[in-house]
């Protein structure tokens, strides 16, 4: 986006539009104020999507100058967390899973699919926080799931 001011003009063309250019002793504000005014008064404003619409509930905005990339992940599903504590909450999402899980086959492979993550991260720690955690007993979630069940 280049800028290239037209001599003696005033004016400023800006991607192939013409725009006033503030001019030399008139506060930024005021001239800003103005040209909101002329462009409200065109009707430039009257068509915008969610017009007249309340502004959608989000996070509070007003402190966080990185609000938009947040809401951004959080559209996209993202998240920053470092892999090691993904990693633990992904087990404990895990062990929720295989406590609800229809069979004990289910279990078994929940818990070892899990345990195959903890082991590789153990053997091979990326930088961040310590994982602190280590591979679940199947056997042990396998006999806390048939006592769930039993009840």
């Amino acid at each position: 986006m280049i800028i290239r001011p037209i001599v003696g003009s005033g004016k400023v063309r800006h991607n192939g539009h013409m725009t006033d250019r503030k001019p030399p002793g008139v506060s930024f504000e005021t001239w800003v104020d103005r040209q909101i005014r002329e462009a409200e008064a065109r009707g430039e404003f009257a068509e915008l999507p969610g017009a007249g619409k309340p502004l959608a509930d989000g996070p509070d905005t007003s402190y966080d100058e990185l609000w938009w990339v947040k809401q951004k992940m959080a559209r996209e599903g993202l998240s920053v967390l470092p892999p090691t504590l993904a990693l633990r909450k992904e087990a404990e999402d895990a062990l929720a899973a295989a406590h609800k899980a229809p069979s004990e086959g289910a279990v078994r492979r929940i818990v070892t699919e899990i345990n195959a993550k903890i082991r590789d991260m153990m053997f091979k720690p990326p930088p961040g926080p310590p994982l602190g955690l280590k591979p679940y007993d199947i056997d042990e979630v396998v006999r806390q799931w048939r006592e769930a069940r039993a009840e």
